[in-house]
């Protein structure tokens, strides 16, 4: 295990066990912000700039970011409401300044705000360390604060600025606006780049790998660049990357989400996991199923519209009737013909029959291979990040591991291995993920997942580099950097040349989108994607249409979604904070 992983447990160690030396490390900082007495010697103060990083593993700011995606374009949950990040969601149409998701989000980012004010006052006074290395930790915390305020300035675009410590009854300042915030955070990365301490980055088996470092930098400060529409500027930060020694894994994409990887230069910054309560990740506890290793619930699924924008392996674009004949007249409760088992006998031929199915499309012997074969020629991605229909899990119970296929009707254990892959939600057929949920008995708890979590990687700047490039105009070196995330998933690359192949791509418009989907499918799950989406203002389109709602897979929507307004692109400021600081001004649509 490397040393920054420990340095947590050391961290958690530290507050339980003593009393007036790490007030820094407080988890109510709006009254104690931190303690001279913190940083007396060189072991208190490590302790003090890693408790600025275990902000990070903080649910919102950045250990399950993850759960946001659920309200993007790519997932969706089982039930109305999720109490696991608020009171309810956006898709239930009821969300208000007073939900959780906005106080849990805003208190924890600032909670890195002030503990990394704490630790850079007292770095910048002198503390028992080398100048080197007390140069260091300045800009290490500096990039975390950018990153804290980043967090905050995406999605409530405009909050009060605090670079300094100050008592809770000081904190009553009125909001900056987005761009003063923008441009307080590029001067903190700024500081960051400049700093001659600051490594490059850290090699696989470093003992500070999981620091910031200037790729870090560069890319964090691309992306605020991105937000500003600086387009030149964004550019130039994401080539950097690159040459800072920041590469493109080129294995399989579903092993580059495991330990063995986690270390790989394309994780440029993650959240440092182990096997140990409390300091592990539990995408295996909400994304899982009743065979994942741990008995889980799967909280958080797939959403039907994100699975079919899979294009096939040779990059045209997928349609069911190229598999199904007929699929796209059929209502959706006709089509569940097409996802029913095997050898169904009469009785439940008939049942299906009477809930509206089409059964006299029904194949008993050869039913499960013509629903399979729709994924077995798509973008490899896709059977990496979801466990498609009748496709096969690692899963476990107790202590032994056994293969289960997801089919329907799920009809229990009454037949050899392999078992149906049991779920909560067993009367209706969803999509579940794959991607961060551990097979086998690989893990000790549902809730210790070890590999770290990726907050910035070389995909996603390629992909944002794409991006500015193509902003300030159509280019053949936009299209090849795309490329170069296509190929490694195995997918057919982009051309600019044979107007008649499914890969073409005609002008920016065109291009653009394809940049859009990329991201969608390489980094679901990772929490980028509802944040993308708010950025673009696609929202409404890709989630909010006429009648789209939680699906099953074929289409049936068990509740529908509710769209308030084009004003949730920009977040409610809490209730609880416009309360206590009368200073803040509401954004516009909110309730105050």
């Amino acid at each position: 295990m490397r040393r920054l992983k420990y340095i947590y447990i050391i961290v958690v160690a530290t507050l339980l066990l003593s009393s007036c030396k790490n007030d820094l490390l407080d988890t109510a900082p709006y009254d104690k912000i931190g303690s001279e007495s913190m940083w007396e010697n060189e072991n208190l103060v490590d302790l003090g700039v890693n408790g600025v990083y275990n902000t990070l593993r903080q649910p919102m700011v950045a250990k399950e970011k993850w759960m946001l995606d659920q309200d993007g374009y790519v997932g969706m949950d089982c039930n109305r409401t999720s109490w696991i990040i608020g009171s309810s969601t956006f898709k239930s149409g009821v969300i208000n300044a007073g939900d959780g998701l906005f106080s849990k989000y805003w208190k924890q980012h600032y909670e890195g705000i002030h503990r990394a004010n704490g630790a850079i006052t007292a770095l910048e006074a002198g503390v028992p360390v080398t100048d080197e290395k007390a140069a260091r930790l300045i800009a290490e915390v500096k990039f975390l604060r950018a990153f804290f305020y980043f967090g905050l300035n995406q999605v409530f675009k405009g909050v009060p600025e605090y670079l300094e410590p100050v008592s809770v009854e000081k904190l009553t300042r009125g909001r900056e606006t987005e761009e003063h915030v923008w441009s307080t955070i590029i001067d903190d990365l700024n500081a960051c780049i400049n700093e001659p301490n600051l490594p490059d980055m850290y090699q696989a088996g470093d003992a500070n790998i999981g620091r910031a470092t200037k790729a870090a930098a560069y890319a964090l400060r691309g992306k605020v660049y991105l937000y500003m529409k600086e387009y030149t500027l964004a550019e130039a930060d994401f080539r950097k990357v690159g040459d800072l020694g920041s590469t493109l894994y080129q294995g399989n994409y579903k092993e580059l989400f495991t330990q063995s990887n986690e270390q790989h230069p394309e994780m440029i910054f993650s959240v440092q996991n182990i096997e140990l309560a409390g300091l592990g990740s539990r995408t295996q506890k909400y994304c899982g199923s009743r065979v994942a290793f741990g008995s889980n619930w799967n909280s958080y699924l797939v959403h039907p519209d994100f699975v079919e924008s899979f294009e096939n392996a040779d990059g045209s674009k997928f349609n069911w009737d190229d598999y199904l004949p007929g699929y796209s007249t059929m209502t959706p409760t006709e089509r569940i013909v097409f996802f029913l088992r095997d050898n169904l006998s009469a009785e439940k031929v008939a049942d299906f029959e009477a809930k509206g199915a089409n059964m006299a499309l029904y194949l008993p012997l050869g039913n499960e291979a013509r629903v399979k074969a729709a994924y077995d020629s798509r973008d490899p991605r896709l059977k990496a990040t979801v466990i498609t229909p009748y496709s096969t899990f690692k899963g476990a119970a107790g202590t032994s591991e056994y293969t289960y296929t997801s089919r329907w009707p799920y009809i229990g254990y009454d037949r050899e291995e392999p078992f149906d892959l049991r779920t909560d939600t067993n009367n209706k057929f969803y999509y579940l993920w794959r991607k961060w949920v551990y097979e086998g008995t690989s893990i000790s708890n549902r809730e210790y997942g070890p590999t770290d979590f990726p907050l910035i990687r070389y995909a996603d700047v390629l992909l944002m580099l794409a991006e500015a490039i193509n902003e300030q105009k159509f280019s053949q070196e936009a299209v090849d950097v795309v490329n170069e995330v296509r190929a490694r998933a195995g997918m057919a690359l982009l051309q600019t040349a044979d107007a008649s192949l499914p890969t073409y791509v005609a002008d920016q418009i065109n291009l653009r989108e394809r940049i859009r989907n990329e991201r969608r499918w390489e980094f679901a799950l990772e929490g980028i994607n509802i944040f993308d989406e708010m950025r673009w203002g696609t929202l409404k389109e890709k989630k909010y249409y006429e009648g789209n709602g939680a699906k099953e897979i074929w289409g049936s929507v068990t509740y529908q979604y509710s769209y308030l307004g084009d004003y949730i692109n920009t977040w409610a400021i809490p209730r609880a904070e416009t309360e206590r600081n009368t200073n803040l001004k509401q954004n516009t649509g909110w309730d105050d």
